[in-house]
């Protein structure tokens, strides 16, 4: 899953570590959600969100186009 998670990082100026110590979540989790090797639980995902006062498609793509409605 894409993200803007490094980016939404840097802007702040925060290490993974920072980040992660904010989440409450080790620095590799961090590191494997913003390089895509691992997507955030749902209950991560709402705290990054909030964290960054962002709605979760903010931060976060699935890649899903289109549906019954579009």
């Amino acid at each position: 899953m894409k993200n803007r998670l490094k980016v939404l990082r840097a802007e702040r100026d925060w290490s993974q570590a920072e980040l992660a110590l904010a989440l409450n979540v080790s620095r590799q989790a961090v590191n494997a959600v913003e390089t895509g090797k691992h997507d955030p639980s749902l209950t991560l995902a709402f705290r990054i969100a909030r964290l960054f006062e962002m709605r979760i498609e903010e931060v976060f793509d699935d890649g899903f186009v289109g549906g019954p409605h579009d």
